[in-house]
This record gives C-alpha cells, structure tokens and sequence, in this order.
C-alpha cells in the first residue's frame, strides 16, 4: 500500500512507507522552521472516507489563508484525522495524538476517534479540542478559536475548483453518502458517523466534473454503502446540467459513465439492484470491478453478523455477473475468527472461497472493538486458533489469486501509471485499485509519466502482481479497458 506525504505547495503526493495499519496518513515531517501563527499541520489516519474528510478540511484552511506545512516545529497547531474502526487503528490513533503533543503541543482532533471524547481525553487530557467525523465546520472553528484569520489577499492564495487532494493527480476518492443504516454487530461505524445521509446527486456529479476537468482519469466511488446511495431520501429525483436524475447507485453510474474516464466502484452491498450495473461494465462504460465485503459464507455467521445476503445467492449473482461481463473482478474482505465461529462454519467459508473464485481478497481477524455487539454473542476465539485459520484462508486466496492471474499472462491490458522508480514504471489495470491490490510491474520502462495510460502485454505473473513491457501508446477510445 501506498501513504501519502502532503507538500504544502504542491498538491502532488510523495510516496512513503506505509504503516502497520493501511492507514492513509498526511504526516508532519521533522525539523522545518518556526510557526508565524497561521501554520497548521495536519495527520490524516484511516480509509479513503477519512481522507476525503481530511480533504475538505485541507481545502477550507486554504482557501481561508491559512498554510499547511509538514514539520510540527513549523507549525502552530497540529490537527489529527483520527480512526476509531478496530483496536489497532485506536492504538494508533491515540499513538499519533501522542506523538503531535510531544513535538508540537497544541492538538486538535477530529474524526471517528473524536467520537469517543472521554477516552482521548483519559490518555491525552493536553489535547485543545476534539471533534467528531466530518465534522468541518466544528474543527475551523477550534482552529479560529486558537489561530487568528490570516490576512490574505484571495488572488495569491488561489485554490483550484477541486480543492486540495491529497492522492496523484490522475486519481481521486468521491465520497457519495456518509454513515449506514447496517447495524452488523461487528461494527461500530453507526455510532461513529451516523445514519446514511447521501449527497445530493447533482452536487457528487458537480464535483466528479470537476475533478475530470482538473485531470483525473480514475474515480473511486466510496461511501459506507455504496448500494444504498439515495435510501435515506427515497431516491428522489435530483438535478444536474438542468435534467432530472434520480439519487440511486444506478442512475450516477450512469452520468458518471458519460463523463469518459474510468469509474470504479467500492463498498458495494449485493442487494438486487446491483444487477443493474453490470451491463454497464460489459459495455464498457463503468470499469467491471466490483468491491463487495462479504465477510464471510457460513449462514450461522452471516446470521450473527446480521448481514444482508445469503451465501448460496450470492454464489449465484456471482455467476450471473460473470456471464454477462466475463471481464468482471471481484474484490472482497472477510472475517475469521468471529465469536461462536465453528471449524465447520470456517470449512463452509473456504469451500464457498473455492466456488467464488474471487480475485482479490483481503482478510482481518476478529477484533473485539469496544462497543461492538458481536462481542458479547458468544465466546471469543483463541488467538493462535484465529491465527491457524487466517494463514489456511490466506492460502486459499492467494492460489485462486495466482491461478487467475495466471490466465491474463500473453495478453494485452490498458494500464494507468502510479509512480516511477529506479526500476522503471509501476501501473494498474481496470482490475486493481489503488493501494489495495495488485500491480502491473513494468520494469525497465523509463519513457512514461504518472498519469498517463499505455497498452502493456503481461508476460509473467505471481500471487498477487502482473510483469509486463510496453507494447503501444493509449491512443484508443477510454471505454476500452482491454
């Protein structure tokens, strides 16, 4: 996976070393400076949710003047984008508070974490203030309350009609909805951000125009349910370019398509609806890829975890799926070792991992978050017993992933380039999100820039990645992904 560091003046990332919990993080660096009481770092820590919050904060703070810097002696105030999801990602979270007050000393915080004000405050009690997720508007005014308005003139201080992005330039997160209405009992999400509330349509598509017009070739769909886009409002019937459009998952693939660049679809429920949306992808309109948590395929689990979905139907969306659009692929992420779970029940999830041949698969073990109902459902499982089983899933999942990869060897792929290095060019194809799957290695190859896309023939394969060489330029319409 990739972090990313921001440059205060360039907002183009620079690659660093991720950390132990997949977290985007925007991390002050050390040694730069002394503060002029309008400098403001900023630690952004989570999912791609989380980094369009740090986003709309960043934005804010410049457009009112203020300057983001990347050294904490550098700044006046420090602001932390916390998670609150698993233990791991609090642990780190209050690490990363921590960190900020030893080296800078004011502190604000906000995001899912802020949630839980009184276990910040029993760790950090110095912290100046704490806010919850996307709550903007609260964290401007903490920082109002400690930092002056800068004085400055609008026309040297110009942000761009996107806003401050803290991913490439040829790539961007669109965040469609926020909360859930889902009560799984694993998670805690509700509590942290609420019911689902879904974004006018006509103000996603706004911004999806924008972010095209500023260079962007990919957009990530997100949300926490990306199914139930527009539930909350009866899928009422929006506005944009002064035509209705109706505020439903199908109805924005479907304006997003026009806009000519590659559309991809993450957080992904399997309700009925989704149908809808593959003829698309085999038209090539929306890339086919498609990211559905299951979680797991034992009906006892499943229950447990109160998921929608039945393991057996959607063995048979699946197959549905790929025969109108054999170009699809799945990624997934699942759970081993959730309270109650039996051997059989894990035989049941490997045996259905077989017949879905997902092809890209992420796996977590059981983490008894504070507050999550699934803890006190039944008793939970032994640690090296979680462990046995996530190395057996792991291994299942990187063979299916070997075999399938395996087959795209001898042929053609449009590729999109993430970053250079001394080796040559690293890229993605339609089937590969950024930071969370595979890559396309294309050693040896020098004469490409970030951003652009080019026709590679893959020539070798492992568990995970494709090799490839360049065979010709992109000069082919954007709807044929190869």
């Amino acid at each position: 996976m990739t972090v990313e560091t921001f440059d205060p003046g360039n907002d183009t990332p620079k690659a660093v070393q991720p950390n132990t919990t997949h977290a985007t993080k925007v991390a002050p660096a050390m040694g730069q400076g002394r503060g002029t009481g309008t400098r403001i770092g900023f630690i952004s820590l989570g999912c791609p949710k989380n980094l369009v919050d740090s986003e709309r904060i960043l934005t804010q703070l410049r457009t009112e003047g203020y300057d983001v810097v990347n050294s904490y002696d550098g700044a006046d105030l420090v602001i932390v984008n916390t998670c609150g999801f698993i233990d791991s990602a609090v642990q780190e979270s209050l690490d990363t508070i921590g960190e900020a007050l030893n080296e800078n000393g004011k502190v604000l915080v906000t995001g899912c974490l802020g949630a839980k004000e009184d276990e910040i405050r029993e760790v950090h009690p110095k912290v100046l203030g704490i806010t919850g997720p996307h709550a903007y508007e609260m964290v401007l005014e903490q920082v109002h309350n400690h930092l002056p308005k800068p004085e400055h003139d609008p026309l040297t201080a110009l942000i761009p009609d996107h806003g401050v992005k803290l991913t490439p330039r040829h790539y961007a997160y669109l965040k469609i909805s926020e909360g859930c209405n889902n009560r799984c009992t694993f998670c805690i999400i509700p509590a942290l951000r609420g019911d689902l509330v879904s974004r006018p349509i006509g103000e996603v598509l706004d911004e999806a125009k924008r972010l095209k017009e500023a260079g962007v070739k990919e957009l990530l769909v997100i949300s926490q349910d990306t199914s139930a886009y527009g539930l909350d409002v009866k899928h009422k019937t929006g506005f944009w370019n002064g035509m209705p459009v109706k505020t439903r998952m199908t109805e924005l693939c479907e304006k997003l398509a026009e806009m000519g660049i590659w559309v991809r679809l993450h957080y992904v429920y399997p309700y009925p609806h989704v149908d809808e949306v593959i003829p698309m992808m085999a038209e090539g309109k929306i890339l086919p890829y498609l990211d559905i948590p299951f979680q797991h395929a034992s009906p006892k689990v499943l229950k447990a975890m109160k998921r929608p979905g039945k393991a057996e139907r959607t063995l048979e969306q699946i197959k549905k799926w790929r025969e109108i659009c054999p170009d699809l692929v799945i990624r997934s992420t699942f759970i081993v070792g959730f309270p109650g779970e039996t051997e059989e029940d894990f035989q049941l999830l490997l045996d259905w991992l077989e017949q879905a041949q997902l092809d890209r698969v992420g796996c977590f073990k059981y983490s008894p978050v504070e507050g999550a109902v699934a803890n006190d459902l039944a008793e939970l499982i032994d640690d090296e017993i979680m462990e046995d089983r996530y190395q057996r899933f792991m291994a299942v999942a990187a063979r299916i992933s070997a075999e399938r990869l395996q087959a795209r060897v001898g042929t053609e792929m449009r590729v999109i380039v993430d970053e250079l290095n001394d080796e040559g060019a690293v890229a993605r194809a339609y089937s590969d999100a950024p930071e969370i799957d595979g890559k396309v290695i294309l050693g040896g190859e020098f004469d490409v820039e970030v951003g652009q896309m080019v026709w590679a023939s893959i020539e070798f394969a492992n568990e995970y990645d494709l090799y490839a060489t360049i065979v010709r330029d992109d000069n082919d319409e954007i709807e044929d992904l190869g």
